[in-house]
């Protein structure tokens, strides 16, 4: 059965094909909207569900993952900043303080009328950081297209004390839930796949 990315991310589509996974990519369009008095997990899961159904409304007998990251401080989202302004803003909110990373995942096969939608939360705690380091990261570019306005996978990864839980879900895909999920309900085991792929 295929399996379909129903995101254009190119942080779970790595991470994804490290795994060994064969798959498509079809990006959603959907608008992602703000429901008033929504909580960040239930924000994360209804996206993350709209966008894998938008794709598999059109792709029924595909196995269509869908996700969508959040960074939370004190309950407030930061999603990804639309000036260097902003990104200062949320970087310098986060200096010395822990923030939670929320990403929802749903993997979807309408054919079959199976539909898991769930979440992964992991805690990130920054450095204090100096004006200066703040906008020497913001003047890499990286900061730009990333909700929080950093990527711990790259030079955001210099700005952490230290993290809880996972850290792929950090990087916007937590792929060892999605894993139990596909073995559980789909029938697809990554470690089968990978049987000998090392020897």
């Amino acid at each position: 059965m295929k399996i379909v990315l129903a995101s254009g991310s190119p942080r779970r589509k790595e991470i994804l094909e490290n795994m060994n996974l064969k798959f498509d990519i079809i990006k959603s369009e959907i608008e992602e909207t703000i429901v008033e008095n929504e909580s960040p997990e239930e924000l994360v899961k209804r996206l993350s569900y709209e966008k894998a159904h938008d794709i598999a409304s059109k792709n029924l007998d595909s196995i269509v993952i869908g996700a969508d990251t959040m960074v939370v401080l004190n309950n407030n989202v930061l999603g990804k900043p639309k000036d260097e302004d902003e990104a200062f803003n949320m970087l310098k909110q986060m200096s010395g303080k822990e923030h939670d990373v929320i990403t929802g995942i749903s993997i979807l096969c309408l054919g079959l009328k199976k539909e898991i939608n769930d979440y992964c939360v992991s805690k990130v705690k920054f450095k204090n950081l100096s004006d200066e380091e703040i906008y020497s990261y913001i003047r890499t570019g990286e900061c730009m297209d990333k909700a929080g306005a950093y990527g711990i996978q790259g030079l955001g990864g210099l700005l952490v004390e230290y993290i809880k839980g996972d850290y792929f879900n950090i990087v916007g895909f937590p792929i060892s839930s999605a894993a139990e999920i596909l073995k559980n309900d789909f029938d697809i085991d990554i470690f089968k796949l990978n049987e000998g792929r090392f020897v």
